[in-house]
């Protein structure tokens, strides 16, 4: 019998090869999930991050030498106050079996300018051109637009156009965006002081961020998503979250942006730092919890095999290693279940299916390999509750160590106390021998 236990606990080992070609089968589910992900967002936006209105000024630096070419750039004066509003509305779009989270928001960016002291970081000599001044607006898929974006200050309304000059190569290695613009000569001139207002309304899918483009930044997103994921390098100072959506509140002082309040041009990609975001996050992934069950695959089968050999040595019954490698299949399978299930109903359900249908096959394998009613009852018993505990241990994500450790010291504990009388020297007694296994070898 002590033979036999190594024979079992080698072949509970055995089982994770095949479970390494189920893993395989998930991984490319859920790679083919992201593939249908990345297309559908493609074709509405994708994860949109918003940059609010900056003031931009060509400067031109005299050449040093004769014959040598004038340097020229960028400058960039972010708003003294920047306040910006979202209003996101969700839906989720279907292909097949996938399912991908998109938005359109309507954003609303205020922002109050001071050009006093204006230009401060500016490179030596140069020379700003005030007359080519212009407001710009940034987004990373300009594709994603629903509407025409418009500026509004002192009672006027334009419409943005591209902003070719802002798409400087290194501006952009961090935080690539597409830039809008208008013309800014009427308001913009040294030590001035205006407000603007820009709205646009776009399209996009599972993520939505707003650069802090203010020196003080103040943002404020409402939605209907009810499991929202608050992320970027701040959280917000307030959140609602509800089965009815959700809304944040963003503050992020000067000191805490990290970013000069005027430079070139390179000062718009050191925002990357300071981005404000909302995802639209799918609680019940299948592929994500089917992917954790299979982690715990070899304390799955070591416990089903061990409760099999104590059915094996109780009942005085031999148990062929082909039965318990049939057993493993079993198990196996059950995951292919779960999947299939899980993309269609969800996880728990396919769960509650899939984990019904496994624990019934090995219930009645159990009472047909001891051909015994009562083992296959027991059986039943056992088996429910080690599915039961598999799933709890799926479900309690922070207490999940702690769940697993509980309770495979108390299933060795029990092995132990079953087999505490059990000669590991002796052979697996045939059902006709008068002598039993209930505590002493048969003299």
């Amino acid at each position: 019998m002590g033979i036999k236990l190594v024979v079992v606990s080698f072949l509970a080992l055995l089982m994770a090869i095949p479970a390494l070609f189920v893993t395989s089968i998930v991984e490319d589910r859920t790679n083919r999930a992201k593939d249908v992900v990345q297309e559908i967002s493609n074709h509405v936006g994708g994860q949109q991050t918003f940059l609010g209105p900056v003031l931009t000024v060509p400067y031109t630096i005299p050449p040093s030498c004769k014959g040598c070419i004038a340097e020229t750039g960028i400058y960039v004066v972010f708003p003294v106050e920047g306040d910006a509003t979202a209003k996101v509305r969700t839906e989720q779009r279907r292909r097949s079996l996938f399912k991908v989270p998109v938005f359109q928001a309507d954003l609303t960016f205020d922002a109050a300018f001071d050009l006093a002291g204006v230009p401060s970081a500016a490179p030596a000599d140069a020379v700003l051109d005030w007359s080519r001044a212009g407001i710009v607006v940034g987004v990373s898929d300009a594709h994603g637009a629903l509407a025409d974006a418009t500026l509004t200050t002192d009672g006027k309304t334009v419409n943005f156009v591209p902003a070719l000059e802002m798409n400087d190569t290194n501006a952009q290695q961090r935080l690539p965006l597409s830039y809008l613009g208008v013309s800014a000569k009427e308001i913009a001139r040294p030590d001035a002081a205006f407000r603007v207002s820009a709205a646009l309304r776009f399209s996009g899918a599972q993520r939505l961020a707003v650069l802090a483009y203010g020196k003080t930044s103040h943002l404020t997103v409402d939605g209907d998503w009810p499991s929202p994921g608050f992320d970027g390098a701040f959280l917000p100072i307030k959140r609602t979250v509800s089965p009815q959506g959700f809304s944040g509140e963003w503050l992020v002082p000067f000191i805490a942006r990290g970013v000069r309040a005027d430079g070139t041009n390179t000062a718009v990609s050191n925002l990357d730092s300071a981005a404000l975001g909302v995802s639209f996050i799918e609680v019940a992934d299948p592929y994500q919890s089917v992917n954790r069950s299979l982690k715990y695959v070899p304390l799955f089968v070591g416990l089903v095999f061990l409760s099999y050999f104590i059915f094996e040595v109780t009942a005085r019954k031999r148990v062929h290693p082909a039965q318990y490698m049939l057993v493993g299949l079993a198990q196996l399978i059950f995951y292919l279940l779960l999947l299939s299930l899980a993309e269609r109903i969800g996880f728990d359900w396919g769960f509650v299916l899939g984990g019904t249908a496994t624990v019934l096959l090995l219930s009645v394998n159990a009472n047909w390999i001891f051909a015994s009613r009562l083992q296959g009852v027991r059986a039943l018993g056992v088996f429910s509750l080690l599915y039961s505990f598999i799933y709890l241990l799926l479900r309690l994500e922070d207490n999940a160590l702690l769940l697993g450790a509980v309770a495979s010291f108390l299933a060795i504990a029990a092995v132990m106390y079953f087999t505490r009388n059990i000669d590991w020297y002796s052979s697996i007694a045939p059902e006709n021998d008068p002598a039993s296994l209930t505590g002493k070898t048969a003299e």
